[in-house]
């Protein structure tokens, strides 16, 4: 007679302890590390061994936690990231060495990076490039695109400096410390031991109907404590993130629009939800027709998913200058063609979590969120609750790229803290996680350029379709910024570009690092190379010749008359363009198989929403203890937030960086800094910094009657200012604190200046732009199709570069992602719901990244300085598109450019 297993005690060494913990039959090491053990320094982003971040060392050697049963490490010897950082010297070297190289950007990476490291320079301490490859090579970061990583571990010269951390100091991140060691707290990390759990269950259809049953007796027949259904939504059962478009359900009502859309919840003790099967559940389901691509979804015979959305048409947007059909029909030369792309997933390693509960008759809400305030909005209209009952703390971000501006856990948490009174939380699986969150959206763009006989412009017709999938979520802002953006940052006298955002079945598309901007601009520098060939002009100098340039207007008539740094861009690259090219060509005599291809591209990117109101607010204050205290309400979600404002407003003021106390993200005591998105931090959030810490100088130098120029120290409960005059002492103790503490306080804002698109989209859409250009080299195997990038070379104008060291590692990580768009990133729904089947770049895909550092001050930027994440990512993907052209002579019209699709289109060429 077969007898219940139970849980049984498994003794093992834990970072040089002894645990025993009781373990249930085939329980992950990965659950039993961080639930039993409080080893949250584990971190779970795939639970099947794709990601990497959960590994640990066994006696030694390097394994994916998630992986591994827990009784296997019986009499075993565990250890984890914390355990090597407090008794290893080989960890606490690399951890300086992360640091030093800016190798931890978001962190949620970094405990298995640095854990494999560890067991790699245990047997080989000083390796070669291809050595960390290897050790490494089975843990993905989203970040850094790796080349820091692999600095660090080779303990390449350290590029952070020990300096006083002013503007354009190359410091640390100053939150840094918290992320190599472990000891920040992520979505999943923040939830107390013991506290109840959240199931969300979700559509398996793209498009059904269901009938939901006994749900009620079928969780108290489980011991579950509740269920959630619309019924139990008290306000709007919508939100959003545009106004006007908030229309995602948080529980759908009669119909599913896409798979992996939410019906109901079940809210219960981990165990009892561990033993649920989501097949026994009471639904019925009844699977429709469904619309997943544009064609099927505008055609006569589909379902509108949305009233008053004639057509399936979300949105549109345009504009328009001069006369682009005269233009062009004047042209002396023209190239056309239509390019399409499909899904691209976000892949961040942290999977959506949180934790939520009631707090004094509060509700708080703590997740990862690259918008607490907008969580804060959204949730005080789905509860129908007044602001001030909520308070949003947001945890630490393990890689966001967009989609965590959307909200995704935090009604579920709300809801369920609501109706049990009990803390929960909520993680959402990998599955879970690709099925409902938002996408980049696919594109089908058709686009005609003309040039003159001396290769200036001459007419430019752009028309795109956005797949913005269910919902409208950032849909609106990709269908309006395109139409900006679409000639790239070159003069366009004759230009249409129009643009419009479609309804399908499939997942809501939504904000990814550029917003719709790297799909257009596949199309235009892809016919750019097309023109210039047909001009026989060169494709850098054609770029060169047509290029933006102080004075000059956009094709919004927008005059900048500083500030406008694509030619520099552009010309930084014309040595490696001119020996690149002349290597490719040597290169191709020598081989027959394989053959080198040189590309070009550039970009912009307008810092900021797009003529609307994009304001920020930063608080700061001195205590009577002489501390400076920075109200840091950015979130800072590893592209550096907390260290550039900081450095901006220590500069202002006038003291070191490391002399700041940072008080972070929280709703209840950080004023709103906006959304951590469109490239605006360091722009909005930046100069908001940078007033506060003059208008704090100038409080202090008034009372002191001390000159502009006077050197500012704190220390001993007072403030010392030196002048011309002499020494001046202001003795804080004496001074009436407020209901923060300060003595002194200062509180500003800043709002970029733009003005509205007319209906032609004239106007000022943006204050201002950030501009890039990209070199790729890559070498094709004309047989198999595989593209191998070889070599990058960035440069990249930010105005001023406020820390060159997190410049690089912007450049680096944008690389990554448009490497992965162009070479192998495609998410097709209810096909690649995890990272096996969804290929992102790993450590051995990433070439050397030369990345150069243009400075064109800004009017507008803060000491000058521009905008950037979203701008790295725009040029990559077209420059190694065009580079694949270069190689094999063949165009690609349709991403992504997998071994399959090369091929293919190498046969093609040939049989033609």
């Amino acid at each position: 007679m077969n007898k219940a297993l139970s849980d049984t005690p498994v003794p093992f060494q834990l970072n040089g302890r002894e645990a025993a913990p009781l373990v249930a039959p085939g329980q992950r090491l990965s659950e039993v590390l961080r639930e039993s053990l409080s080893q949250r320094d584990v971190k779970i982003g795939c639970d099947a061994g794709d990601c990497g971040a959960c590994t640990v060392l066994i006696d030694g050697d390097p394994v994916c936690a998630c992986l591994t049963p827990a009784h296997q490490v019986a009499g075993r010897k565990v250890e984890t990231v914390q355990g090597l950082n407090a008794q290893d010297p080989v960890a606490t070297r690399l951890k300086q060495s992360f640091l030093d190289h800016g190798a931890a950007q978001c962190g949620i990476c970094t405990p298995g990076m640095i854990v494999s490291a560890v067991a790699l320079l245990r047997d080989v301490p000083a390796p070669t490039e291809t050595q960390v490859q290897d050790a490494l090579g089975g843990v993905l970061c989203r970040c850094t695109g790796y080349r820091k990583i692999i600095d660090a571990v080779m303990g390449a010269p350290a590029m952070a400096t020990e300096t006083a951390g002013q503007v354009g100091d190359a410091i640390q991140h100053l939150d840094g410390i918290e992320k190599v060691s472990a000891v920040v707290k992520y979505g999943d990390d923040v939830a107390p031991a013991g506290c109840l759990e959240v199931m969300v269950i979700r559509s398996p259809f793209a498009r059904a109907t269901f009938e939901i049953g006994d749900l009620e007796g079928f969780a108290q027949a489980a011991g579950l404590d509740a269920v959630l259904t619309v019924a139990d939504v008290p306000g709007q059962n919508c939100f959003g993130v545009i106004p006007g478009f908030e229309d995602q359900p948080v529980f759908a009502e009669r119909e599913t629009r896409f798979r992996g859309e939410a019906v109901a919840a079940l809210v219960g003790a981990r165990d009892a939800m561990r033993a649920i099967d989501p097949d026994v559940l009471p639904i019925v389901w009844t699977e429709l027709p469904a619309a997943q691509d544009m064609g099927a979804a505008q055609s006569v015979s589909a379902a509108q998913l949305h009233k008053g959305r004639n057509n399936n048409v979300m949105c549109t947007g345009f504009v328009t200058c001069g006369d682009p059909e005269a233009a062009l029909e004047r042209a002396h030369v023209t190239v056309e063609g239509r390019f399409q792309s499909g899904f691209v997933e976000h892949a961040y390693i942290e999977p959506e979590a949180g934790f939520a509960e009631l707090v004094d008759g509060r509700l708080e809400v703590h997740a990862c969120t690259q918008a607490p305030v907008m969580d804060l909005d959204g949730l005080s209209l789905v509860l129908g609750l007044d602001r001030a009952k909520i308070r949003v703390v947001p945890t630490a971000v393990g890689g966001g790229f967009g989609a965590k501006l959307d909200m995704s856990v935090q009604p579920y948490l709300a809801l369920a803290a609501i109706k049990t009174g009990k803390p929960v939380r909520l993680c959402y699986s990998r599955t879970e996680s690709m099925q409902s969150s938002t996408k980049r959206h696919p594109c089908d763009i058709t686009l005609r350029i003309g040039a003159d006989e001396d290769g200036k412009l001459c007419g430019f017709d752009f028309r795109g379709s956005f797949d913005t999938g269910a919902y409208a979520s950032w849909g609106p802002t990709v269908a309006n910024r395109v139409p900006v953006h679409a000639s790239g940052p070159y003069r366009v006298a004759d230009y249409v570009a129009q643009a419009k955002g479609v309804h399908t079945n499939n997942p809501p598309s939504g904000a990814f690092r550029g917003f719709g901007v790297p799909q257009s601009a596949i199309a235009q520098e892809s016919l750019f190379d097309e023109l210039a060939e047909k001009l026989g002009m060169d494709a850098l100098e054609f770029r060169i010749a047509n290029a933006l340039d102080n004075d000059v207007p956009t094709v919004c008539g927008q005059v900048f008359d500083q500030g406008v740094g694509i030619k520099s861009c552009l010309e930084a690259l014309r040595p490696a363009w001119d020996l690149e090219r002349a290597e490719a060509e040597g290169f191709n005599a020598r081989n027959e198989k394989l053959k080198r291809g040189v590309g070009i591209a550039s970009g912009w990117y307008g810092c900021g929403n797009t003529s609307l109101p994009n304001p920020s607010t930063i608080k700061c204050g001195i205590r009577a203890d002489g501390s400076v205290v920075l109200h840091q309400g950015a979130m800072d979600i590893g592209q550096g937030a907390n260290t550039v404002i900081t450095q901006i407003f220590a500069t202002a003021l006038g003291v070191e960086a490391g002399q700041i106390t940072r008080v972070g993200v929280d709703t209840d005591v950080t004023p709103d800094a906006g959304k951590t998105s469109a490239s605006r931090q360091t722009f909005v959030s930046g100069n908001a910094a940078r007033l506060s810490g003059k208008a704090l100088r100038a409080a202090i130098l008034e009372r002191l009657n001390v000159a502009e120029d006077a050197v500012l120290g704190f220390r001993d409960r007072e403030i010392h200012a030196t002048d011309a005059a002499g020494s001046h002492v202001l003795t804080l103790s004496a001074l009436a604190a407020d209901e923060d503490g300060f003595v002194l306080r200062a509180e500003e804002s800043y709002d970029p200046p733009t003005k509205p698109l007319d209906d032609n989209g004239q106007g000022h859409p943006y204050a201002q732009f950030g501009y890039a250009a990209h070199l790729a080299v890559v070498e094709v195997d004309t047989a198999l199709g595989i593209v191998r990038p070889v070599k990058f070379v960035a440069a990249h104008d930010v105005g001023q570069a406020i820390n060159p060291m997190l410049v690089e590692g912007q450049i680096h990580g944008g690389i990554a992602q448009g490497l992965g768009m162009a070479l192998m990133e495609e998410y097709i729904p209810g096909r690649t719901e995890n990272l096996h089947d969804y290929l992102i770049p790993t450590i051995g895909d990433i070439p050397p990244i030369e990345a150069i550092i243009i400075e064109e001050a800004d009017a507008h930027g803060p000491f000058g300085a521009k905008g950037l994440g979203e701008h790295v990512l725009i040029p990559t993907a077209p420059a190694l598109l065009n580079a694949i052209k270069h190689a094999t002579g063949v165009r690609l019209y349709k991403g992504p450019a997998t071994p399959s699709v090369v091929h293919e289109a190498l046969k093609k060429s040939v049989m033609q």
